[in-house]
């Protein structure tokens, strides 16, 4: 396929990239975010990058007998949709939670807050609401809030935010409560999180019951729920350069990522996960980036068997780019993060502009740079899931 003419240059601009590739938790993507539900997309993309010579990083999809071919221009548009410094943490929350045995549900009052930090520091004013999830479960099936009450640091919600679940799966999960300030441009500032833990939480005291001031504390540390054990992948990589006998233009090579299987994956729903693994090239977020396996339902420990191979990578890229690859569950019509990985050299930059996803562990490292200094061999890993702060994929 012929190479398109170069679009304007994001890296160009490093402060507008550093802006641009902030990655968010998954938990806290917008519900217009639909990146989980469309096909998968076996084709070719163009990857911007700072550079003088034409090139592209295309990506096809080794695992299907036909691949179709096409050419679009690449970005990393990333939505940074959650604001965690900005904000100081003040005031409290007001709420209930009981579990309804007849209808099978979690119910959460939500009542009221009180003193909380004005995002409009002029007009001492917040436009205030509340979100909660059940954790680990941080997928959209997981997420509630309220509506949002405008101009305010004293909004009252009275709204019930209903979970459909089990009592005994209930027993093994967090209840998160965060405020958050929604701006014009939908834009979301952190205001504060209260967290209870089910698990000892005795459903049986009728003052558990009632309405209760809480007060609001910062973002608890992702270390926490890093350590909580997400599973294990079996997967191999391999590079293979492709020289250009007499010609001058810079080689190109291909990435082959070999994900087999994954083991002992967290249980958000009994036994009746049904999971597959995505993958993207960062720093480009787009949806031509994607490739995706097949779900494989009713086990912990899926087999996938399926290959994906990425191409035009000059020998420079493979210190910018970093390979990201999330499990996920697919429930009904939504799907719920499970872990992840990053491979890459974990540099904490990408052509020369600081980046939040260049954070592979010292494992993920490792195969890395096995991978880079054995060409056309497949280095084999199993490596553990982790929870990861996850760029949206753009438009």
């Amino acid at each position: 396929s012929t190479v398109p003419s170069p679009p304007d240059n994001p890296f160009s601009h490093p402060d507008k990239l550093k802006r641009m590739s902030k990655s968010v938790p998954a938990f806290l993507q917008d519900e217009s975010d639909d990146r989980e539900t469309d096909t998968a997309s076996e084709s070719s993309y163009q990857f911007s990058r700072h550079k003088k010579s034409p090139s592209s990083l295309t990506n096809l999809s080794s695992s299907s007998g036909m691949t179709s071919l096409s050419s679009v221009s690449g970005s990393v548009m990333s939505v940074y949709s959650g604001d965690f410094g900005n904000l100081e943490v003040k005031g409290n929350i007001q709420f209930a939670i009981d579990y309804v045995d007849s209808l099978k549900e979690l119910h959460v009052f939500v009542a009221q807050c009180k003193d909380l930090a004005a995002a409009d520091v002029k007009k001492q004013r917040s436009d205030p609401y509340v979100k909660t999830y059940l954790l680990p479960d941080k997928g959209k099936m997981g997420k509630k809030k309220t509506l949002v009450v405008k101009k305010t640091l004293n909004p009252v919600y009275n709204e019930i935010l209903r979970y459909k679940i089990e009592k005994q799966i209930l027993k093994t999960q967090k209840l998160n409560l965060s405020v958050w300030h929604r701006d014009t441009f939908k834009r979301n500032s952190f205001l504060g999180e209260v967290e209870l833990d089910l698990e000892t939480w005795d459903w049986d005291n009728k003052q558990n019951k009632q309405l209760k001031w809480y007060p609001l504390k910062r973002k608890t540390a992702p270390t926490a729920l890093e350590a909580e054990n997400r599973g294990e992948m079996k997967l191999a990589l391999q590079y293979v350069p492709e020289p250009i006998p007499g010609k001058k233009l810079p080689t190109t090579g291909e990435v082959h990522i070999w994900v087999k299987e994954c083991v002992d994956l967290p249980q958000l729903r009994g036994s009746h996960l049904n999971s597959f693994v995505k993958c993207i090239i960062l720093p480009d977020t787009s949806r031509k980036s994607r490739q995706k396996t097949r779900a494989v339902g009713k086990t912990t420990n899926p087999v996938f068997n399926h290959t994906m191979v990425y191409d035009g990578f000059r020998p420079e890229d493979l210190t910018e780019a970093c390979v990201e690859l999330t499990v996920w569950d697919h429930y009904k019509l939504t799907n719920q993060f499970l872990g992840g990985l990053r491979i890459g050299f974990g540099t904490g930059k990408s052509y020369g502009t600081e980046v939040d996803w260049m954070d592979s562990t010292s494992e993920e490292v490792a195969l890395w740079e096995k991978m880079v200094n054995s060409p056309n061999t497949w280095i084999e890993a199993t490596l553990p899931l982790r929870m990861l702060l996850i760029a949206k994929i753009s438009k």
